[in-house]
């Protein structure tokens, strides 16, 4: 892994973390997002504008929320997060993956998957 990639990494932890563990969004946009921000989740859109209220609903709606990183891989401009998230207290949660791409040390583009923690599961295996 060379420098770079160690460095897409802390700056996709560090915009994950104050915009949605401290929900500041708009202080983690100013600081992390390129000149322009392509979205592939599709009910959000393209920009810094739609971000900021996408976090802003979600961090209202469960002002209690946390997401616990588990992983960050780098791959040349791509940072992937395997995180879990915890939307209330006592929840299951959510097995979360997203990517980043960056340029120039800034993110410009996201994607995400999302799946529901199971109560049981067919393996005694771990979703993280």
């Amino acid at each position: 892994m060379n420098d770079q990639q160690e460095e897409n990494k802390t700056i996709v932890r560090d915009f994950y973390n104050l915009a949605l563990n401290l929900k500041k969004p708009d202080e983690a946009v100013a600081r992390y997002l390129g000149s322009y921000y392509r979205q592939h989740n599709p009910t959000a859109g393209d920009g810094p504008g739609p971000f900021i209220a996408l976090v802003k609903g979600f961090t209202q709606a469960f002002p209690a929320l946390h997401f616990d990183f588990r992983r960050f891989i780098a791959e040349g401009d791509l940072v992937v997060v395997h995180s879990h998230l915890v939307r209330k207290p006592g929840d299951r949660g959510m097995a979360v993956v997203d990517i980043f791409r960056l340029e120039h040390g800034k993110i410009v583009e996201h994607w995400d998957v999302l799946q529901e923690i199971p109560e049981s599961s067919s393996n005694s295996n771990t979703m993280f």
